[in-house]
């Protein structure tokens, strides 16, 4: 499967939702390149395969994501003689913001089932999907400061507008850290579940979406997603175009049969 690696496993299942597991649960997750890579790999598949209508990320073992192994990143380097600081900015453009990029901009709904500690850009592989299920001791944490580094992997983009710019700022300047259900309160989680609940409700909700009617769901997203960079009359006039689109798709056509036939709608995601 593309973009599958030792400690990494995608999925395409038939129920058209593609699985995408952290599997490295001796190191809670912790990215390596192959695994950053990988991820992207499997959304650009995810993007470009039909088959594939929602996505959900999990991670084995007791924590979701733990951020970049520090020992692949070029920070470690800093302070050698051979150290160029351009490394660090060219990492981050082909590393870890390339998988937000990616998410952040596919045209089909994202789920992550966040079942423990998700650290920095751990943190924002999570936020940076559509829906974030969470269960009570769900800890997401910012160490940025901890290491006299700038938040990356995203979080300067997502977090204000998830949370609002100064709980942001806690965050990220203070390492403030939100557990469970303080995540469904602040925005940045859909839904908190009990422990033995969340992959089966994780898991209905990337199904549910993926029966949905792909196409428009995918328009809608691009709409709120470019609400903070858009005025209303640049909002209003994607709006209009997007619709047209819609009406392109036959599943718009199914959609108004169901209704008048009063039966629910069988969606193919064309």
């Amino acid at each position: 499967m593309y973009g599958a690696s030792e400690h990494l496993s995608v999925a395409i299942r038939e129920d058209g939702v593609m699985h995408i597991t952290l599997n490295r649960p001796e190191a809670r997750n912790a990215l390596t390149i192959a695994m950053r890579d990988g991820i992207v790999e499997a959304l650009a598949v995810a993007r470009a395969d039909a088959t594939v209508r929602s996505v959900l990320i999990s991670g084995a073992g007791d924590a979701f994501c733990s951020g970049m192994d520090l020992s692949a990143s070029t920070v470690m380097q800093a302070g050698n003689d051979d150290f160029r600081t351009r490394m660090t900015s060219e990492a981050l453009r082909i590393g870890v913001q390339a998988f937000i990029k990616a998410l952040w901009e596919l045209d089909k709904p994202t789920v992550a089932a966040v079942h423990g500690a998700a650290v920095g850009p751990g943190a924002h592989l999570a936020l940076a999907c559509d829906f974030v299920v969470v269960q009570p001791r769900t800890k997401f944490v910012w160490t940025f400061p901890k290491w006299g580094l700038v938040v990356d992997a995203g979080g300067a983009y997502l977090l204000p507008r998830l949370v609002g710019l100064a709980k942001a700022k806690a965050l990220v300047l203070l390492g403030e850290s939100i557990v469970g259900a303080e995540a469904v309160g602040l925005g940045l989680a859909y839904s908190c579940v009990e422990p033995s609940d969340l992959a089966d409700h994780a898991d209905a909700l990337a199904r549910k979406l993926a029966s949905g009617p792909t196409r428009s769901l995918g328009l809608s997203k691009r709409l709120l997603n470019a609400t903070f960079e858009s005025d209303l009359h640049t909002s209003l006039e994607l709006e209009g175009h997007f619709q047209a689109l819609a009406t392109t798709s036959p599943d718009l056509a199914e959609g108004m049969a169901a209704f008048r036939d009063k039966r629910d709608a069988t969606f193919n995601g064309d």
